[in-house]
Protein backbone atom coordinates (compact mmCIF):
# COMPACT_ATOMS: atom_id res chain seq x y z
CA UNK A 1 0.00 0.00 0.00
CA UNK A 2 1.19 3.48 -1.08
CA UNK A 3 2.54 5.82 2.28
CA UNK A 4 -0.19 7.96 3.39
CA UNK A 5 0.92 11.87 3.82
CA UNK A 6 -0.94 14.63 6.16
CA UNK A 7 -0.80 17.99 4.21
CA UNK A 8 -1.81 21.12 5.85
CA UNK A 9 -2.60 24.17 4.68
CA UNK A 10 -3.96 22.70 1.67
CA UNK A 11 -6.23 25.52 1.02
CA UNK A 12 -3.48 27.78 0.60
CA UNK A 13 -1.37 28.56 -2.49
CA UNK A 14 1.33 25.69 -1.92
CA UNK A 15 -0.75 23.40 -0.03
CA UNK A 16 -3.51 23.14 -2.84
CA UNK A 17 -1.32 22.08 -5.90
CA UNK A 18 0.87 19.73 -3.24
CA UNK A 19 -1.87 17.60 -2.98
CA UNK A 20 -2.48 17.37 -6.88
CA UNK A 21 0.81 16.52 -7.35
CA UNK A 22 1.29 13.64 -4.65
CA UNK A 23 -1.95 12.05 -5.87
CA UNK A 24 -0.40 12.12 -8.93
CA UNK A 25 3.07 10.57 -7.36
CA UNK A 26 1.21 8.02 -6.24
CA UNK A 27 0.48 8.51 -2.51
CA UNK A 28 -2.44 8.43 -0.55
CA UNK A 29 -3.39 11.86 1.00
CA UNK A 30 -5.04 13.31 4.03
CA UNK A 31 -5.72 17.22 4.64
CA UNK A 32 -6.27 19.03 7.74
CA UNK A 33 -8.43 21.76 7.01
CA UNK A 34 -10.44 23.89 9.45
CA UNK A 35 -13.67 23.69 7.77
CA UNK A 36 -14.06 20.89 4.98
CA UNK A 37 -17.04 22.92 3.35
CA UNK A 38 -13.99 25.04 1.86
CA UNK A 39 -12.21 22.22 0.15
CA UNK A 40 -15.27 20.96 -1.40
CA UNK A 41 -14.83 22.00 -4.65
CA UNK A 42 -11.19 21.40 -5.23
CA UNK A 43 -10.45 19.32 -7.68
CA UNK A 44 -8.86 16.48 -5.89
CA UNK A 45 -11.36 16.53 -2.80
CA UNK A 46 -13.52 13.25 -3.67
CA UNK A 47 -9.60 11.29 -4.18
CA UNK A 48 -8.48 12.69 -0.18
CA UNK A 49 -9.50 12.06 3.16
CA UNK A 50 -10.39 15.34 5.06
CA UNK A 51 -10.18 15.96 8.61
CA UNK A 52 -11.72 18.84 10.20
CA UNK A 53 -10.13 20.99 13.19
CA UNK A 54 -7.87 23.51 13.68
CA UNK A 55 -3.86 23.10 14.01
CA UNK A 56 -3.81 24.51 17.57
CA UNK A 57 -5.88 21.67 18.82
CA UNK A 58 -3.82 18.61 20.18
CA UNK A 59 -6.96 16.50 19.72
CA UNK A 60 -7.61 17.18 16.27
CA UNK A 61 -3.54 17.01 14.97
CA UNK A 62 -3.27 14.24 16.72
CA UNK A 63 -6.44 12.21 14.71
CA UNK A 64 -4.92 14.16 11.27
CA UNK A 65 -1.14 12.46 11.90
CA UNK A 66 -2.91 9.10 13.34
CA UNK A 67 -0.93 6.19 10.87
CA UNK A 68 0.60 9.02 8.94
CA UNK A 69 4.03 8.61 7.46
CA UNK A 70 4.96 12.05 5.91
CA UNK A 71 3.52 14.89 7.63
CA UNK A 72 3.87 18.56 5.47
CA UNK A 73 3.76 21.53 7.64
CA UNK A 74 2.80 24.08 5.19
CA UNK A 75 1.23 26.75 7.65
CA UNK A 76 2.36 29.92 7.93
CA UNK A 77 0.24 33.29 8.28
CA UNK A 78 1.02 36.43 6.30
CA UNK A 79 0.76 39.12 9.53
CA UNK A 80 3.29 40.56 12.01
CA UNK A 81 3.45 41.13 15.51
CA UNK A 82 5.06 39.42 18.62
CA UNK A 83 1.60 37.64 19.83
CA UNK A 84 1.16 36.27 16.18
CA UNK A 85 5.28 34.58 16.92
CA UNK A 86 4.09 33.41 19.67
CA UNK A 87 1.01 31.74 18.38
CA UNK A 88 2.65 29.62 15.03
CA UNK A 89 5.29 28.90 17.35
CA UNK A 90 2.33 27.11 20.22
CA UNK A 91 0.84 25.67 16.73
CA UNK A 92 4.34 23.77 15.28
CA UNK A 93 4.60 22.72 19.14
CA UNK A 94 1.24 21.16 19.16
CA UNK A 95 2.33 19.74 15.90
CA UNK A 96 6.06 18.41 16.47
CA UNK A 97 4.26 16.85 19.51
CA UNK A 98 1.86 14.95 18.26
CA UNK A 99 4.40 13.70 15.11
CA UNK A 100 7.05 12.27 17.40
CA UNK A 101 3.91 10.43 19.64
CA UNK A 102 2.14 9.28 16.74
CA UNK A 103 5.33 7.35 14.59
CA UNK A 104 5.38 10.22 11.59
CA UNK A 105 8.39 9.07 9.56
CA UNK A 106 8.88 12.34 7.82
CA UNK A 107 8.19 16.07 8.93
CA UNK A 108 8.46 18.21 5.97
CA UNK A 109 8.26 22.06 5.99
CA UNK A 110 8.52 24.91 3.48
CA UNK A 111 10.33 28.02 5.37
CA UNK A 112 11.82 31.35 4.34
CA UNK A 113 15.01 31.72 3.31
CA UNK A 114 16.66 33.49 6.04
CA UNK A 115 19.75 36.49 5.42
CA UNK A 116 22.64 36.37 7.72
CA UNK A 117 21.32 38.33 10.98
CA UNK A 118 20.43 37.60 14.31
CA UNK A 119 17.16 36.84 15.18
CA UNK A 120 16.22 40.08 16.80
CA UNK A 121 17.23 42.08 13.38
CA UNK A 122 15.22 40.27 11.73
CA UNK A 123 10.95 40.78 10.27
CA UNK A 124 8.81 39.11 12.27
CA UNK A 125 7.46 37.42 9.42
CA UNK A 126 10.68 35.98 8.58
CA UNK A 127 11.54 35.41 12.43
CA UNK A 128 8.95 33.03 12.69
CA UNK A 129 9.38 30.88 10.03
CA UNK A 130 12.69 30.27 11.35
CA UNK A 131 11.48 29.45 14.93
CA UNK A 132 9.17 27.38 13.46
CA UNK A 133 12.03 24.97 11.80
CA UNK A 134 13.48 24.66 14.88
CA UNK A 135 10.55 23.74 16.65
CA UNK A 136 9.71 21.07 13.86
CA UNK A 137 13.55 19.64 14.01
CA UNK A 138 13.58 19.54 17.34
CA UNK A 139 10.69 16.85 17.28
CA UNK A 140 12.53 13.63 17.11
CA UNK A 141 11.26 13.06 14.08
CA UNK A 142 13.79 13.00 10.94
CA UNK A 143 12.44 16.72 9.49
CA UNK A 144 13.58 18.65 5.82
CA UNK A 145 13.26 22.43 6.05
CA UNK A 146 12.67 23.69 2.44
CA UNK A 147 14.15 27.79 2.53
CA UNK A 148 12.80 29.56 -0.05
CA UNK A 149 12.78 32.77 -0.97
CA UNK A 150 10.42 34.86 -3.93
CA UNK A 151 8.01 31.98 -5.27
CA UNK A 152 7.33 32.86 -9.01
CA UNK A 153 4.01 30.74 -10.28
CA UNK A 154 0.63 32.00 -11.47
CA UNK A 155 -1.23 33.07 -8.72
CA UNK A 156 1.05 33.19 -5.81
CA UNK A 157 1.68 36.52 -3.84
CA UNK A 158 5.27 37.38 -4.83
CA UNK A 159 4.32 36.72 -8.41
CA UNK A 160 1.53 39.06 -8.19
CA UNK A 161 3.27 41.78 -6.42
CA UNK A 162 5.59 41.47 -9.32
CA UNK A 163 3.14 41.24 -11.76
CA UNK A 164 1.45 44.07 -11.29
CA UNK A 165 3.49 46.82 -10.34
CA UNK A 166 5.80 45.99 -13.94
CA UNK A 167 2.81 46.41 -15.68
CA UNK A 168 1.08 49.35 -14.39
CA UNK A 169 4.34 51.32 -13.46
CA UNK A 170 5.97 51.80 -16.87
CA UNK A 171 8.16 54.54 -14.79
CA UNK A 172 8.38 53.95 -11.10
CA UNK A 173 10.07 55.80 -8.00
CA UNK A 174 11.16 52.69 -6.32
CA UNK A 175 12.27 52.00 -2.59
CA UNK A 176 15.85 51.05 -2.27
CA UNK A 177 14.80 47.37 -1.56
CA UNK A 178 14.46 46.69 -5.14
CA UNK A 179 18.46 46.93 -5.72
CA UNK A 180 18.39 43.90 -3.13
CA UNK A 181 19.44 40.15 -4.21
CA UNK A 182 17.37 37.61 -3.79
CA UNK A 183 17.14 33.86 -5.85
CA UNK A 184 13.82 33.23 -6.91
CA UNK A 185 12.62 29.79 -7.88
CA UNK A 186 9.40 28.25 -9.91
CA UNK A 187 6.71 27.00 -8.18
CA UNK A 188 6.77 23.86 -10.44
CA UNK A 189 10.44 23.30 -9.05
CA UNK A 190 8.95 23.93 -5.13
CA UNK A 191 6.51 21.38 -5.72
CA UNK A 192 9.32 18.58 -6.98
CA UNK A 193 11.47 19.38 -4.33
CA UNK A 194 8.74 18.63 -1.64
CA UNK A 195 7.35 15.66 -3.16
CA UNK A 196 10.50 13.63 -3.37
CA UNK A 197 11.70 14.80 0.09
CA UNK A 198 9.15 12.43 0.97
CA UNK A 199 11.33 9.51 0.19
CA UNK A 200 14.82 10.74 1.45
CA UNK A 201 16.29 8.03 3.93
CA UNK A 202 15.71 9.12 7.77
CA UNK A 203 19.37 9.86 8.00
CA UNK A 204 18.73 13.28 6.32
CA UNK A 205 17.60 15.65 8.50
CA UNK A 206 18.11 19.08 8.37
CA UNK A 207 17.50 22.58 6.17
CA UNK A 208 18.44 23.17 2.70
CA UNK A 209 18.22 26.73 0.67
CA UNK A 210 16.31 26.13 -2.17
CA UNK A 211 16.42 28.83 -5.47
CA UNK A 212 16.47 28.79 -9.21
CA UNK A 213 19.73 29.07 -11.26
CA UNK A 214 19.91 33.03 -10.98
CA UNK A 215 20.54 35.64 -8.78
CA UNK A 216 18.38 38.92 -9.80
CA UNK A 217 17.64 42.04 -7.76
CA UNK A 218 14.05 42.92 -7.54
CA UNK A 219 14.80 45.70 -10.06
CA UNK A 220 16.04 43.12 -12.66
CA UNK A 221 13.14 41.24 -12.46
CA UNK A 222 10.99 43.58 -13.10
CA UNK A 223 12.66 44.52 -15.94
CA UNK A 224 13.20 40.73 -16.85
CA UNK A 225 9.13 40.14 -16.11
CA UNK A 226 8.72 43.34 -18.46
CA UNK A 227 10.69 41.64 -21.49
CA UNK A 228 8.87 38.24 -20.98
CA UNK A 229 5.73 39.96 -21.44
CA UNK A 230 6.54 42.03 -24.28
CA UNK A 231 6.34 45.21 -22.10
CA UNK A 232 8.65 47.92 -23.33
CA UNK A 233 12.17 49.01 -20.71
CA UNK A 234 10.79 49.85 -17.40
CA UNK A 235 12.17 53.61 -16.02
CA UNK A 236 12.92 52.66 -12.57
CA UNK A 237 14.35 55.23 -10.05
CA UNK A 238 15.43 53.44 -6.33
CA UNK A 239 15.42 56.13 -3.76
CA UNK A 240 16.36 55.88 -0.10
CA UNK A 241 13.30 57.29 1.39
CA UNK A 242 10.56 54.84 0.83
CA UNK A 243 10.41 52.74 4.30
CA UNK A 244 8.75 48.77 4.39
CA UNK A 245 5.62 50.97 6.08
CA UNK A 246 5.08 53.39 2.91
CA UNK A 247 6.20 50.71 0.66
CA UNK A 248 3.42 48.46 1.81
CA UNK A 249 0.82 51.42 1.07
CA UNK A 250 2.36 51.98 -2.36
CA UNK A 251 2.19 47.82 -3.33
CA UNK A 252 -1.09 47.67 -1.86
CA UNK A 253 -2.30 50.81 -3.91
CA UNK A 254 -1.12 49.26 -7.01
CA UNK A 255 -1.45 45.73 -6.84
CA UNK A 256 -4.42 44.03 -5.56
CA UNK A 257 -1.93 42.23 -2.50
CA UNK A 258 -3.82 44.15 0.51
CA UNK A 259 -1.30 46.05 2.68
CA UNK A 260 -1.34 43.68 5.39
CA UNK A 261 0.21 40.92 3.07
CA UNK A 262 2.18 43.18 1.13
CA UNK A 263 4.01 44.58 4.43
CA UNK A 264 5.72 41.34 5.50
CA UNK A 265 7.04 40.69 1.63
CA UNK A 266 8.67 43.77 1.67
CA UNK A 267 9.85 43.84 5.12
CA UNK A 268 11.52 40.29 3.95
CA UNK A 269 13.29 42.24 0.56
CA UNK A 270 15.22 44.41 2.59
CA UNK A 271 17.85 41.98 3.41
CA UNK A 272 19.18 39.73 0.52
CA UNK A 273 17.93 36.17 0.04
CA UNK A 274 20.53 34.21 -1.75
CA UNK A 275 21.18 30.53 -1.32
CA UNK A 276 24.21 29.89 0.77
CA UNK A 277 24.77 26.25 -0.82
CA UNK A 278 22.68 23.84 -3.43
CA UNK A 279 23.43 20.77 -1.02
CA UNK A 280 19.44 19.69 -2.13
CA UNK A 281 21.45 18.42 -4.67
CA UNK A 282 23.23 15.80 -3.55
CA UNK A 283 19.83 14.14 -2.35
CA UNK A 284 17.49 15.15 -4.46
CA UNK A 285 19.08 16.16 -8.43
CA UNK A 286 18.36 18.62 -10.56
CA UNK A 287 16.00 17.40 -13.32
CA UNK A 288 17.22 16.63 -16.74
CA UNK A 289 16.70 19.93 -18.11
CA UNK A 290 17.79 21.95 -14.66
CA UNK A 291 15.76 24.20 -12.79
CA UNK A 292 13.57 26.67 -14.27
CA UNK A 293 14.76 30.16 -15.18
CA UNK A 294 13.24 33.21 -14.05
CA UNK A 295 12.25 33.73 -17.48
CA UNK A 296 10.81 30.80 -18.08
CA UNK A 297 9.19 30.46 -14.64
CA UNK A 298 7.38 34.01 -15.90
CA UNK A 299 6.57 32.54 -19.06
CA UNK A 300 5.15 29.48 -17.93
CA UNK A 301 2.88 31.62 -15.34
CA UNK A 302 1.90 33.92 -17.62
CA UNK A 303 0.66 31.56 -20.15
CA UNK A 304 -1.48 29.62 -17.07
CA UNK A 305 -2.80 32.86 -16.56
CA UNK A 306 -3.85 33.99 -20.24
CA UNK A 307 -5.69 30.26 -20.71
CA UNK A 308 -7.32 30.51 -17.44
CA UNK A 309 -5.69 27.46 -15.63
CA UNK A 310 -4.48 28.92 -12.25
CA UNK A 311 -4.52 26.12 -10.03
CA UNK A 312 -4.49 27.96 -6.88
CA UNK A 313 -3.97 31.43 -5.75
CA UNK A 314 -2.58 33.30 -2.97
CA UNK A 315 -6.37 35.52 -2.22
CA UNK A 316 -7.44 30.65 -2.04
CA UNK A 317 -6.09 31.87 2.03
CA UNK A 318 -8.67 33.97 4.39
CA UNK A 319 -7.00 37.52 4.10
CA UNK A 320 -5.91 38.59 7.51
CA UNK A 321 -8.70 40.44 9.30
CA UNK A 322 -11.44 39.44 7.67
CA UNK A 323 -14.42 37.98 8.57
CA UNK A 324 -15.25 33.91 8.14
CA UNK A 325 -18.49 33.37 10.04
CA UNK A 326 -20.64 31.85 7.68
CA UNK A 327 -24.33 33.65 7.17
CA UNK A 328 -27.30 33.84 10.07
CA UNK A 329 -29.51 31.18 10.07
CA UNK A 330 -33.02 32.96 8.99
CA UNK A 331 -36.03 32.96 10.43
CA UNK A 332 -34.58 31.59 13.91
CA UNK A 333 -31.81 34.49 13.42
CA UNK A 334 -31.70 35.87 17.08
CA UNK A 335 -28.87 37.98 17.48
CA UNK A 336 -29.68 41.27 16.57
CA UNK A 337 -30.55 43.11 13.50
CA UNK A 338 -29.95 41.61 10.16
CA UNK A 339 -30.59 44.32 7.13
CA UNK A 340 -31.76 42.64 3.73
CA UNK A 341 -32.21 43.96 0.56
CA UNK A 342 -34.07 41.66 -1.61
CA UNK A 343 -35.15 41.47 -5.55
CA UNK A 344 -36.84 38.90 -7.63
CA UNK A 345 -36.71 38.84 -10.93
CA UNK A 346 -38.75 36.46 -13.61
CA UNK A 347 -36.75 35.95 -16.80
CA UNK A 348 -38.03 33.95 -20.23
CA UNK A 349 -34.41 32.46 -20.00
CA UNK A 350 -34.04 28.96 -18.63
CA UNK A 351 -32.25 28.13 -15.49
CA UNK A 352 -29.28 27.23 -16.83
CA UNK A 353 -28.68 29.93 -18.71
CA UNK A 354 -29.22 32.06 -15.81
CA UNK A 355 -27.64 30.29 -13.36
CA UNK A 356 -24.37 30.56 -15.97
CA UNK A 357 -24.54 34.41 -15.76
CA UNK A 358 -24.54 34.25 -11.85
CA UNK A 359 -21.60 32.37 -12.02
CA UNK A 360 -19.68 34.76 -14.03
CA UNK A 361 -20.23 37.51 -11.53
CA UNK A 362 -17.09 40.10 -10.10
CA UNK A 363 -13.50 39.95 -11.07
CA UNK A 364 -13.34 41.02 -15.42
CA UNK A 365 -16.57 40.28 -16.21
CA UNK A 366 -17.94 42.89 -13.69
CA UNK A 367 -20.82 43.68 -11.41
CA UNK A 368 -23.59 44.01 -14.04
CA UNK A 369 -24.61 47.76 -12.03
CA UNK A 370 -22.90 50.67 -10.96
CA UNK A 371 -19.33 50.51 -12.13
CA UNK A 372 -18.05 53.85 -10.88
CA UNK A 373 -19.82 52.91 -7.48
CA UNK A 374 -18.21 49.35 -6.82
CA UNK A 375 -14.96 51.15 -8.16
CA UNK A 376 -15.50 53.81 -5.49
CA UNK A 377 -16.12 51.29 -2.94
CA UNK A 378 -13.27 49.34 -3.85
CA UNK A 379 -10.74 52.08 -3.67
CA UNK A 380 -12.24 53.22 0.14
CA UNK A 381 -11.67 49.88 0.85
CA UNK A 382 -8.17 49.97 -0.40
CA UNK A 383 -7.18 53.13 1.82
CA UNK A 384 -8.22 51.72 4.84
CA UNK A 385 -6.36 48.20 3.92
CA UNK A 386 -8.82 46.65 2.74
CA UNK A 387 -8.58 43.99 -0.47
CA UNK A 388 -10.32 46.46 -2.56
CA UNK A 389 -11.49 45.15 -6.04
CA UNK A 390 -8.18 44.00 -7.57
CA UNK A 391 -7.96 40.57 -6.30
CA UNK A 392 -10.37 39.76 -9.53
CA UNK A 393 -11.72 35.73 -9.67
CA UNK A 394 -9.24 32.81 -10.08
CA UNK A 395 -11.56 31.49 -13.58
CA UNK A 396 -13.47 34.12 -15.76
CA UNK A 397 -16.57 31.32 -16.06
CA UNK A 398 -17.11 29.28 -13.01
CA UNK A 399 -16.42 29.72 -9.26
CA UNK A 400 -15.79 27.15 -6.42
CA UNK A 401 -16.09 27.28 -2.89
CA UNK A 402 -13.69 28.90 -1.22
CA UNK A 403 -12.55 31.02 -4.52
CA UNK A 404 -12.23 35.07 -3.82
CA UNK A 405 -14.44 37.58 -6.22
CA UNK A 406 -12.64 40.90 -5.66
CA UNK A 407 -13.46 41.95 -2.07
CA UNK A 408 -16.50 39.00 -1.59
CA UNK A 409 -15.02 35.16 -1.15
CA UNK A 410 -17.39 32.20 -2.28
CA UNK A 411 -19.11 31.02 0.77
CA UNK A 412 -21.49 28.61 -0.65
CA UNK A 413 -22.32 27.57 -4.51
CA UNK A 414 -24.81 24.30 -5.12
CA UNK A 415 -25.63 24.73 -8.68
CA UNK A 416 -27.39 25.28 -10.91
CA UNK A 417 -29.59 26.33 -7.76
CA UNK A 418 -27.54 28.95 -5.51
CA UNK A 419 -24.22 31.24 -4.75
CA UNK A 420 -23.38 32.98 -1.47
CA UNK A 421 -20.82 35.65 -1.46
CA UNK A 422 -19.00 36.55 1.82
CA UNK A 423 -17.59 40.24 1.72
CA UNK A 424 -13.81 40.78 2.98
CA UNK A 425 -13.54 44.24 2.77
CA UNK A 426 -13.56 46.44 5.77
CA UNK A 427 -16.49 47.56 7.19
CA UNK A 428 -18.06 47.65 11.01
CA UNK A 429 -20.31 44.74 10.66
CA UNK A 430 -20.62 41.57 8.67
CA UNK A 431 -22.33 41.43 4.86
CA UNK A 432 -23.28 38.41 2.42
CA UNK A 433 -24.25 38.92 -1.16
CA UNK A 434 -26.48 35.81 -2.17
CA UNK A 435 -28.02 34.65 -5.42
CA UNK A 436 -30.57 32.08 -6.00
CA UNK A 437 -32.02 30.51 -9.57
CA UNK A 438 -35.57 28.53 -9.28
CA UNK A 439 -37.37 27.14 -12.73
CA UNK A 440 -40.64 28.50 -12.97
CA UNK A 441 -43.31 25.73 -13.57
CA UNK A 442 -44.53 28.15 -16.69
CA UNK A 443 -41.11 27.49 -18.39
CA UNK A 444 -38.48 30.00 -17.54
CA UNK A 445 -36.67 30.93 -14.66
CA UNK A 446 -36.70 33.34 -11.25
CA UNK A 447 -33.83 35.16 -9.80
CA UNK A 448 -33.63 36.11 -6.07
CA UNK A 449 -30.81 38.48 -4.83
CA UNK A 450 -30.73 38.78 -2.07
CA UNK A 451 -28.31 41.24 0.28
CA UNK A 452 -27.40 40.40 3.92
CA UNK A 453 -25.88 42.88 6.61
CA UNK A 454 -25.35 42.18 10.23
CA UNK A 455 -23.99 45.35 11.82
CA UNK A 456 -21.62 45.53 14.65
CA UNK A 457 -22.73 48.27 17.27
CA UNK A 458 -23.89 51.32 16.90
CA UNK A 459 -21.32 52.50 13.71
CA UNK A 460 -22.76 49.17 12.38
CA UNK A 461 -25.93 50.61 12.24
CA UNK A 462 -25.25 53.99 10.65
CA UNK A 463 -22.39 52.62 8.42
CA UNK A 464 -25.94 50.55 6.87
CA UNK A 465 -27.90 53.91 7.23
CA UNK A 466 -25.06 55.97 5.19
CA UNK A 467 -24.60 53.56 2.49
CA UNK A 468 -28.59 52.67 1.68
CA UNK A 469 -29.38 55.49 -0.51
CA UNK A 470 -26.54 53.58 -2.78
CA UNK A 471 -28.67 50.71 -3.47
CA UNK A 472 -31.04 52.01 -5.64
CA UNK A 473 -28.26 52.81 -8.17
CA UNK A 474 -26.38 48.84 -7.42
CA UNK A 475 -29.24 46.26 -6.53
CA UNK A 476 -32.15 46.87 -8.71
CA UNK A 477 -29.89 47.53 -12.33
CA UNK A 478 -27.58 44.28 -10.96
CA UNK A 479 -30.83 41.91 -10.94
CA UNK A 480 -32.14 43.27 -14.17
CA UNK A 481 -28.66 42.96 -15.87
CA UNK A 482 -28.06 39.22 -14.59
CA UNK A 483 -31.25 38.08 -16.41
CA UNK A 484 -30.17 40.64 -19.61
CA UNK A 485 -27.38 38.61 -19.85
CA UNK A 486 -29.23 35.16 -19.41
CA UNK A 487 -31.85 36.13 -22.17
CA UNK A 488 -28.94 36.90 -24.44
CA UNK A 489 -26.88 33.49 -23.85
CA UNK A 490 -27.64 30.38 -25.77
CA UNK A 491 -31.22 28.49 -25.05
CA UNK A 492 -28.92 25.49 -23.94
CA UNK A 493 -25.59 26.05 -21.59
CA UNK A 494 -23.17 23.75 -19.83
CA UNK A 495 -23.26 23.91 -16.32
CA UNK A 496 -19.78 23.72 -14.85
Amino acid sequence: MSRLCLVTGASGYVGGRLVRELLAAGYRVRVLARSASKLRDAPWADRVEVIEGDAGDPAAVGAALDGVQVAYYLLHSLQEGRDLEQAETRIAEVFATSASTSGVERIIYLGGLAPDLPMERMSPHMRSRVQVGQVLRASGVPTIEFRAAVIIGSGSASFEMLRYLTERLPAMITPRWVRTRTQPIAIRDVLRYLVKAAELPPSVSRAFDIGGPGVLTYQQMMQRYAAVAGLPRRIILPVNLLSPRLSSHWVGLVTPVPRAIARPLVRSLKHPAVCHDHDIAEYIPDPPGGLLTFDDAVRLALTRIRDAQVATRWSDASVPGAPSEPLPSDPSWAGGSLYTDVREVDTTASSDALWAAVDRIGGSNGWYSARLLWEARGLIDRAVGGVGLRRGRRNPDTLAVGDAVDFWRVEERVPPRLLRLRAEMRMPGRAWLEFSVDPLPTGGSRLRQRAVYWPKGLAGHAYWWSVAPFHAFVFPPMARHIVQSAEARPSSVPIP
